[in-house]
């Protein structure tokens, strides 16, 4: 038997961190929601990578990584862009952070199962050729969001959208256009349009 482990009480809490913290919110998200909605996105785009742009990758393993992307977040809180990115030298401050929160958190689990748990909480053990559709999922997860508080008018979320818009456009990647013109619109549309 072995000793008891904290991981999984850590991960409970990803539902009491909310995102967004200096923006008006019409609806609250946290980052637990944040996470499966990464997770289905990412699953999406490598779909996509596979079936329209001859990509090779598993789909799954891209959405497992994506369940685990803000964990550390349990530990730092989601500390907000404009102060993460206020300088150059508190970015690589709160970048150690993160290190040492990932490796705190693996450190937690039951030594038989740290192996698992590494490459999807450490940030530098992650496959990168998985974890570029991650990336593109947390922004996109972010860009719907804005899209959605801007339809229920809220113009907090304006320059917000313009931003990640700009972020998604330079990636480069062909998944995300096409994923914004198929799945992008119904998201304009109210729970009646969506019926018919």
């Amino acid at each position: 038997m072995t000793d008891a482990s904290h991981f999984f009480a850590y991960m409970a809490r990803m539902k009491l961190i909310n995102r967004w913290p200096l923006m008006r919110n019409t609806q609250i998200e946290n980052v637990q929601e944040h996470s499966l909605q990464v997770a289905m996105i990412a699953h999406a785009l490598a779909i996509i990578h596979n079936e329209y742009f001859d990509g090779e990758v598993n789909p799954e393993s891209v959405a497992t990584l994506a369940i685990f992307h803000d964990a550390p977040e349990v530990l730092t809180g989601d500390l907000p862009n404009p102060v993460k990115y206020f300088n150059q030298d508190i970015a690589q401050e709160y970048k150690k952070i993160e290190k040492i929160a990932e490796q705190k958190l693996v450190n937690m689990l039951p030594e038989r199962l740290q192996g698992y748990y590494k490459p999807l909480v450490c940030s530098d053990a992650h496959d990168e050729q998985l974890y570029k559709f991650v990336k593109s999922a947390d922004v996109l997860s972010a860009y719907l969001k804005t899209v959605e508080e801007i339809n229920a008018g809220n113009h907090e979320f304006e320059r917000a959208k313009d931003r990640l818009k700009d972020t998604l456009d330079k990636m480069a990647q062909p998944e995300i256009p096409f994923f914004l013109d198929v799945f992008l619109p119904s998201f304009s549309l109210t729970l009646d349009a969506l019926t018919e």
